[in-house]
This record gives C-alpha cells, sequence and structure tokens, in this order.
C-alpha cells in the first residue's frame, strides 16, 4: 500500500523493533494514537460529523450487531476522540481510555457505572467538593452506602476494607490541601473485598503519578486541567482495563451521554505533545515557591507533597516523580487580609482553575469547596485563611516577585 492511498485508520509505527528500546513518554505524548487518513496529513484530523454513512443496510445493521468495525454515532465514538483515548491510554499505561465532556462527567460515570443499590463505597475524605456531592448525597439517595476515611488512617481503611465494597474512590494528591493516600495499600486491601479502586489523578497528572503501576484498577482525569492545560476545553478521561471501558463504561455514557467532542478532543491531542515539557516546569517552580513561602512572615503554613515539613512528605516521594503544580497556603490573617493578599497581586490572577499555563489563585473556602458545610471543610483542613495556588509557566522569579509583594500588606 503506498503512502498516498492509505485508508483511516492506518497506524504510523510506534513500537520499536529492537526490544531493548522502550519508548520514552514524551514520544508517546506526541505520536500515541496516531492515525492518518488517505491524505498523509502531519496534524490529527478533526472529524465533526455527529453520524457516519454505511455501503449498504446489511452493513449498519453488522455494525450495530458489532459483526463489523464501523464509527455509528460521534456520541459513542468519533475517529478524532479515538486518537485522543488511544493516545493518553498510551501515556497511562493503560488498555483502554473512555473521553468524557468533563472531568466531573468521568468521576461520576466511573463510579455509577459499577455501583447499584444496596452496594458500599468507600473514599478518602479530602477530596473536591463536586465529588464530595456526588459520594455523600447523589448516591445515598440511590440507596448506596459511602463511606470516608482520612487519608493516612492505616487502621481506618482497615475497617472501612473488612467487608464486601463495589469501589474505591482515591483522590491523591487531593485537592486542595495536597494530602497522600497510599495507593498500594489501599488497592491490596480494597481487592481482597472484590472492590475497584479509582484514583483521581487529577493533581499530579499522568507526568507524576501512574497508579495502575501501583495497584489501581481505574485512572480518571479532567483533562481540563493539565492535559490542556491551557485555559481553552473542558474534558475529562477514564482509563483501566479493555474490560472494564467495554463492558462498564461504554454501556453506561452509551445511553447518558457525557462524551467528549471531536473538536475538545482535537485540542487535547495537540496538548498531550507538550504536557510532560509543561507540568514538569510548573512542578519545578511550585517546589521553589513552595520552599520560599514556607519561611516568610504572615505564613502559617505550606502544604506541598515534596516539602520535607508535609505530613505525607515520604510516602508522596516513593508514589510520585514530583510534587505537583499546586500548593496551598495557610496564611496567619484572617480572611479578609487573605483576600486583601490576593487582590494585590499583579501577575497571578484570581481564578478557581488549577493545571494551567497561566498561574492562578483561588480562596477554596468561599469559591471552590463553598458548597460544603463549614464543618466538613474544617474536617478537610480548609479554614477561611487558606488558598490554593496553581503555579504556571510564567519566570519563576516574576512569580515570588508578585507574591512577596502582595505579602508585605499583612
Amino acid at each position: 500500500m503506498t503512502k498516498r492511498n492509505r485508508p483511516w485508520g492506518y497506524q504510523d509505527p510506534i513500537e520499536p523493533s529492537n526490544p531493548n528500546w522502550e519508548l520514552d513518554p514524551q514520544t508517546i505524548a506526541v505520536r500515541g494514537g496516531l492515525a492518518r487518513t488517505g491524505f498523509g496529513e502531519t496534524s490529527e484530523a478533526i472529524f465533526m460529523n455527529s453520524g457516519f454513512t454505511y455501503d449498504s443496510a446489511e452493513q449498519a445493521a453488522a455494525a450495530f450487531r458489532e459483526e463489523e468495525e464501523h464509527f455509528l454515532y460521534s456520541r459513542f465514538a468519533n475517529p478524532t476522540v479515538a486518537m485522543f483515548e488511544q493516545r493518553l491510554a498510551a501515556l497511562e499505561g493503560a488498555e483502554a481510555a473512555f473521553a468524557t465532556a468533563t472531568g466531573m462527567a468521568a468521576m461520576f460515570a466511573s463510579v455509577a457505572c459499577l455501583v447499584k443499590a444496596g452496594d458500599r463505597v468507600v473514599a478518602s475524605a479530602a477530596m473536591f467538593s463536586s465529588c464530595y456531592v456526588v459520594l455523600t448525597e447523589i448516591l445515598p439517595g440511590w440507596g448506596i452506602e459511602t463511606v470516608l476515611v482520612e487519608a493516612a488512617d492505616i487502621e481506618g481503611w482497615k475497617a472501612a476494607l473488612s467487608v464486601p465494597t463495589k469501589a474505591v474512590f482515591i483522590e491523591s494528591p487531593s485537592n486542595p490541601l495536597m494530602e497522600i493516600t497510599d495507593i498500594r495499600f489501599v488497592s491490596d486491601l480494597a481487592h481482597k473485598v472484590g472492590a475497584t479502586v479509582i484514583v483521581d489523578n487529577v493533581m499530579a497528572s499522568p507526568v507524576l503519578q501512574k497508579p495502575l503501576q501501583l495497584g489501581a484498577d481505574v485512572v480518571m482525569y479532567s483533562t481540563t486541567k493539565h492535559i490542556d492545560g491551557q485555559g481553552r476545553a473542558l474534558g475529562g478521561a477514564i482509563l483501566g482495563s479493555a474490560d472494564y471501558i467495554k463492558n462498564s463504561v461504554i454501556p453506561f455514557t452509551r445511553h447518558t451521554g457525557p462524551s467528549m467532542s471531536a473538536f475538545n478532543a482535537w485540542v487535547m491531542l495537540k496538548s498531550l505533545e507538550t504536557v510532560n515539557m509543561r507540568v514538569e516546569r510548573m512542578c519545578a517552580s511550585a517546589l521553589e515557591i513552595a520552599q520560599k513561602l514556607e519561611n516568610l512572615p504572615g505564613v502559617k503554613a505550606v502544604h506541598y507533597p515534596f516539602l520535607p515539613s508535609h505530613k505525607h512528605h515520604d510516602l508522596a516521594k516513593s508514589q510520585m516523580s514530583g510534587g505537583g503544580t499546586t500548593l496551598a497556603i495557610e496564611f496567619d490573617a484572617p480572611q479578609e487580609k487573605v483576600f486583601a493578599v490576593m487582590n494585590a497581586l499583579q501577575v497571578i490572577d484570581i481564578s478557581n482553575n488549577l493545571g494551567d499555563s497561566k498561574s492562578l489563585i483561588t480562596h477554596p473556602s468561599s469559591t471552590t469547596h463553598r458548597r460544603l458545610p463549614l464543618e466538613v471543610q474544617a474536617e478537610m483542613g480548609i479554614t477561611p485563611s487558606t488558598v490554593r495556588l496553581s503555579v504556571g509557566l510564567e519566570s519563576v522569579n516574576d512569580l515570588i516577585h508578585d507574591l512577596t509583594n502582595a505579602l508585605a500588606i499583612l
């Protein structure tokens, strides 16, 4: 077959023939899942169509019976979305992936596709507020029990996972205080009672942590964060075994419809090409900023996993290759003073997003976690004096200068 006459689905080979040659993640991030049309385009094609045609009625019937491979409808699968799924799966080391419209769609579908009334879910207690609402309000309304365990409570995890459980949901590092859960320890306990372990890996990204290698069964992302990472598009992804994606996720999502658009998938594909470089640079800057802030007047505590002062520092170092791009700062000041510091920033923007190329700061108690009662916020360690800083790609010297100038008002 000549390159001028190859059909859609031609896969550029990325598996080296030499068994001693293992592709670097950066190469996978650029070339994984690449499928070209007969035109041989260099950049991935965007298939903005909603549906697909068939050569005959018989072919359509065979395709719906899954006897013939054929795209049916872009809510089910789409060539551009498929490329994104395959590339992300290759980068993560997963057998399969399903892309969703948002991160919360991925979180909800990853759990909901497994459970029914009478089932039991165990989760880490510190998490993003919408995840908390899903697990403690929506699922119990369906007759599903949810048990929460503190991230490092070994005995708590042992007790919670001493009886049959359907799913375990871990957010590690947690949002916003970057608490760390021992993924391998919890996964080993969970598998003994028949549970599927789902890890929200948003704060670490696929660059810094590989939950599947640590014993988890499923990984989920808000791809809006580091994977796009440039404030352009919403998205989510669920990754796991081919059996889980095909027989649990797809039957659920096919009928509930949280699929990713082709355009957003194309944006995410191009973003994956630079995700390693972006995250590594942001991570290095975040560590430098955390070290600097920890010693400044007016700062009560800095929560960053790779600081020796972090309560889960050793565990973080054992299962992450970097401390992440985000840190929480607790000021020795009331909320109004904290707001004044935020308002004094000139480079860093006030925004509730994270993992972006632009540095962003937010006040979780009044924004991202506002939906939670104050007592629940307190249990998570969130106070009116806490902010979350997502470190971007600006000069780290400029970011430190901006922060120290703003802190001078305390």
